[in-house]
């Protein structure tokens, strides 16, 4: 049957996303004010009704994406189903988060001369650029200041002044920098899926077409999607032998956000590997210079926005919001609200405390892999995304995006087994905790732990295995490409 067949699912999965996306173009996160009359709100039984329509829709999509990845697909047919999947949400108002409004207000700050660092959205003018999109802004970040570098806020810049801060064209061009963000994730996915021996389709499956980045990069243009795709290029830069351009690169992806700076210790392991002389000598090259090269391109990138340094020290205000997907936050509040009761303490104190142990078992952990990885028991870039996936579960803030930083990397080096499976059912899970609103309702976890539990369910009794593709062979010892000085490191 056709619906059985790659082609078939790529179809059912095509009018799953137009299913979500016309849906979400009346329950989206609509603008506060749309001067142009296009995202305008409706009544609450039609609202209600297009909720419905989206979540029947994403649900329909993520069956067509499950059981696509059993299908036995080339690279091309995966490009073609990634390409079908993505058109719906092009021209859509927000879909799952209002972030994007954050992102345009936060340019037109840049451009009005006021420090993104210090005040929010909210000291932007009502009436002036920028001021619908303040407007639009979650309450929660009306006065936050920015948490993201200047490379960013320069291009959130240049889309408020290319388009005066109006609202469709204003998120119409940030889709533009989240689909050029998709292109740079493809790309960079091929090529760390060669360098591992895996399958380029099945990289393309679980890191691209997946759901989770398909409602967060494209439909939702969190900059994640732009971090991420920096981040992968450098690595595969790295890995050809290029590891002062892939640095470079790693640099660029910090001043989206700084996440991205993780992957500068695993290409520390690269050059490592690959240097000769001293042993000290090795250290030194693998521990700085692939940091001092990032720094170095942050620094300038800083210097020449304009923007300052005040990123350095609004790195954790994000912190500051309790969700409920961060285990240690939730831990922390259970601590201190115990303690309050108990001891009649300050709640506050204990969960900061939790948190920044949280963080400190990720360090340490990351360094285990890093260490491993030297060792020759795990290919640095596998470690890298093994490293990330530690760092969202013991981060102060979890959202369900965040689960891509490590997904997309794993998705290059390693496809069946444990940690992809639990990365699949994951995926399938947490496109339901968030309401195409960009809020978090009760029922949205309800439905991602019943996601969950039908998706583990499904796959202890069917492994998720294509059903005519063999499995690649995974590659035993680390990856050690030629990093020689000579290698033309600066050109890409």
């Amino acid at each position: 049957m056709w619906a059985l067949s790659a082609v078939g699912y790529r179809r059912l999965g095509a009018a799953a996303a137009l299913a979500t996306a016309v849906g979400g173009w009346i329950c989206g996160k609509l603008p506060a004010h749309d001067p142009w009359g296009l995202w305008a709100g409706h009544g609450s039984a039609v609202t209600t009704a297009a909720a419905v329509l989206a979540y029947a829709g994403l649900t329909v999509l993520v069956v067509a994406w499950w059981q696509y990845g059993r299908t036995a697909s080339s690279v091309r047919e995966t490009l073609t189903t990634l390409a079908w999947w993505t058109a719906p949400f092009l021209v859509t108002p927000p879909l799952y988060s209002a972030d994007v409004y954050s992102y345009i207000a936060q340019g037109a700050m840049v451009v009005e001369g006021l420090d993104v660092y210090t005040v929010g959205p909210s000291s932007l003018d009502p009436a002036g650029i920028g001021g619908d999109a303040a407007a639009s802004v979650g309450n929660h970040w009306r006065d936050t200041p920015a948490p993201y570098g200047p490379l960013f806020l320069l291009l959130s810049a240049a889309v408020a002044k290319t388009t005066g801060g109006t609202i469709v064209p204003a998120v119409l061009a940030m889709r533009l920098i989240a689909l050029a963000s998709l292109v740079l994730i493809v790309w960079a996915l091929r090529r760390l899926a060669r360098e591992h021996g895996t399958s380029e389709s099945r990289a393309l499956w679980l890191g691209a077409l997946n759901p989770l980045l398909l409602t967060h990069v494209v439909a939702g243009m969190h900059n994640d999607g732009l971090m991420i795709g920096l981040m992968l290029a450098g690595l595969a830069l790295a890995l050809r032998g290029r590891w002062v351009a892939g640095s470079a690169l790693v640099g660029l992806a910090m001043m989206v956000k700084s996440p991205a700076a993780v992957s500068l210790l695993f290409i520390g392991v690269l050059v490592h590997a690959s240097a000769t002389g001293p042993q000290i000598r090795r250290w030194a090259k693998g521990l700085l210079a692939p940091g001092l090269v990032a720094c170095a391109v942050a620094g300038s990138a800083t210097v020449l926005s304009g923007t300052g340094f005040g990123w350095l020290r609004t790195q954790g205000v994000a912190g500051n919001i309790h969700t409920a997907l961060s285990v240690v936050s939730d831990l922390g509040l259970g601590l201190g609200e115990l303690g309050r009761l108990v001891l009649g303490t300050d709640p506050e104190p204990v969960k900061s405390f939790v948190q920044n142990l949280g963080l400190a078992a990720a360090v340490v952990l990351i360094f285990v892999l890093a260490r491993r990885s030297m060792k020759g028991h795990l290919p640095p870039v596998h470690a890298l995304g093994l490293g990330l996936l530690v760092l969202v579960a013991l981060s102060p803030m979890v959202q369900p995006w965040y689960l891509l930083w490590g997904l997309v990397v794993v998705a290059a080096t390693q496809q069946y087994g444990r940690v992809p499976t639990v990365l699949i059912v994951l995926s399938a899970a947490l496109v339901y905790e968030t309401h195409p609103t960009g809020a978090t309702p009760p029922f949205g976890f309800a439905l991602a732990a019943l996601a969950a539990l039908l998706a583990t369910v499904t796959v202890r009794r069917s492994p998720f295995l294509p059903e005519t593709a063999p499995v690649p062979a995974p590659r035993s010892g680390p990856l050690e490409p030629p990093l020689t000085a000579e290698a033309p490191q600066g050109t890409a």
